[in-house]
C-alpha cells in the first residue's frame, strides 16, 4: 500500500522533521544568550571597582576620539571620490577607455601610476574612482597600479611633502618610489584574469556595460543622475570606511605606539616598526607628511620613506574598502605585495644610502 501511495503522489510522504529543523537555531540562539550572559557578568564584575570603571570609561572616550577623527578626516575625500566615479559613470563610456588606455603592457602600468595627476584622490577616494572605471572595462594592470600610486602621486600630497620636508630625498624618494612599487604591481596584476581578481558583481556590472554608449538626456539630468551615482557609491563604501575605522582607532586603543617606536632604532628594525605604524594609524596621505616629520628626528630616512609610500598604499580602512572591489584573495596579494617591495626599498636605503 504504501509503495503505491508513493507512485502515486511521489515526494509528498517524505515529510520533514519538525523538530529536528528548529532544534539547532534554538540551540543557537541558547548559546548566543548564554555568551551574552557571561559577558554581562564578566563586564558588572569587572566594573565594581572604580579604578577599572575609570580605565574602561577613559579607553572608550579614546576609542571614540579616535574613530571619529578618523572618521570625519576621510571622508570628504571619500565623498570627493564617489563624485568622481559617479560622473565618469554617467559620462565617461568604454569606447573612450578603449581609445585612451595604451595595450602595451609596461605603456598600461606606466598610465595606471600617473593616473593619480589627473584624479588627485586620497587613498579612501582612490578606490571607487577605480572601481567604477573597472566597470568601464579599464585593464586590471591600470586599475591596480593606479590604486596603488595614486595617494601619493597627486598634487594635494606632492604639496604637503614638500612643505613637511622640502625638496629633498624624502619628497622624491616618495614619488619614485610609490611609481616603481605601483608599476611593478600592475605588471604582475596584467597575468591574471578579471574574473579571478573582480568581485562576481563587479564582473557583472562591467559585462553589462560591454556595449555602453553615449549617455542620454540633457546636461542636467545627466548631472543629476551622476549625483544619485555618487551617493549610492558613498554609501556603498563607507561600510568599509566605518568598519576599518572602528578597527584602526580600537588598534590605537589597546596597542600602544611607544612599544612601536621603542623598537625602531636599527636600519632594519625602524623600518617595519614604523610600516607597521603607518598601516595602524590610517592617515590620510594628505596629511601624513607632517606627522612623519614628527619621526624624522629619531627613525632613518628609510624608515621614513617607508612610512610615507607603504601607508597611502595599504592601512587598516582601505585593506577593507579593497573588499569592496577585489575578491578576498586578491585583497591578501594587494597587501603584501607592497609591504614586501617598500621593506625592501627602505632596508636598502638605509643600507647603501646611509639613515
Amino acid at each position: 500500500m504504501r509503495s503505491i501511495l508513493e507512485d502515486a503522489v511521489p515526494g509528498e510522504l517524505e515529510l520533514p522533521q519538525p523538530t529536528q529543523n528548529h532544534a539547532r537555531p534554538l540551540r543557537r540562539w541558547l548559546g548566543g544568550a548564554l555568551l551574552l550572559l557571561a559577558l554581562a557578568s564578566l563586564a558588572v564584575s569587572t566594573l565594581n571597582s572604580p579604578g577599572a570603571r575609570f580605565f574602561v570609561v577613559e579607553r572608550f572616550q579614546t576609542f571614540v576620539t579616535i574613530f571619529l577623527g578618523l572618521f570625519i578626516e576621510a571622508a570628504p575625500f571619500l565623498l570627493a571620490g564617489s563624485i568622481v566615479s559617479g560622473f565618469i559613470d554617467v559620462f565617461v563610456n568604454r569606447n573612450w577607455v578603449d581609445r585612451i588606455v595604451p595595450r602595451h603592457p609596461i605603456l598600461a602600468a606606466l598610465t595606471g601610476a600617473s593616473l593619480g595627476l589627473v584624479f588627485p584622490v586620497c587613498e579612501c577616494g582612490v578606490v571607487p574612482v577605480t572601481r567604477r572605471l573597472y566597470e568601464k572595462g579599464l585593464p586590471l594592470s591600470v586599475g591596480v597600479s593606479f590604486l596603488m600610486a595614486a595617494p601619493v602621486v597627486n598634487p594635494v600630497v606632492i604639496a604637503s611633502t614638500w612643505a613637511a620636508f622640502g625638496w629633498g630625498p624624502v619628497l622624491w624618494g616618495r614619488i619614485g618610489f610609490s611609481v616603481l612599487i605601483a608599476f611593478v604591481i600592475g605588471l604582475v596584476f596584467q597575468l591574471a584574469r578579471p574574473n579571478e581578481i573582480l568581485r562576481p558583481q563587479l564582473m557583472e556590472e562591467r559585462v553589462s556595460c560591454s556595449h555602453d554608449s553615449a549617455p542620454l538626456g540633457n546636461r542636467r539630468q545627466r548631472v543629476g543622475k551622476s549625483l544619485i551615482t555618487a551617493g549610492d557609491d558613498f554609501l556603498d563604501m563607507s561600510r568599509y570606511l566605518i568598519i576599518g575605522a572602528m578597527l584602526a582607532a580600537a588598534m590605537q586603543t589597546f596597542v600602544p605606539q611607544s612599544a612601536l617606536l621603542a623598537i625602531g632604532q636599527g636600519p632594519v628594525i625602524s623600518v617595519f616598526a614604523l610600516m607597521a605604524l603607518a598601516f595602524v594609524l590610517s592617515v590620510c596621505s594628505t596629511v601624513d607628511a607632517f606627522l612623519a616629520l614628527a619621526f624624522s628626528t629619531t627613525f632613518t630616512t628609510g624608515a621614513i620613506v617607508g612610512f610615507l609610500t607603504f601607508g597611502p598604499m595599504v592601512d587598516i580602512k582601505s585593506s577593507l574598502m579593497f573588499l569592496g572591489v577585489f575578491r578576498r584573495r586578491t585583497v591578501s596579494y594587494l597587501i603584501l605585495l607592497p609591504f614586501a617591495l617598500t621593506a625592501v626599498i627602505a632596508v636598502s636605503w638605509n643600507f647603501f644610502l646611509g639613515s
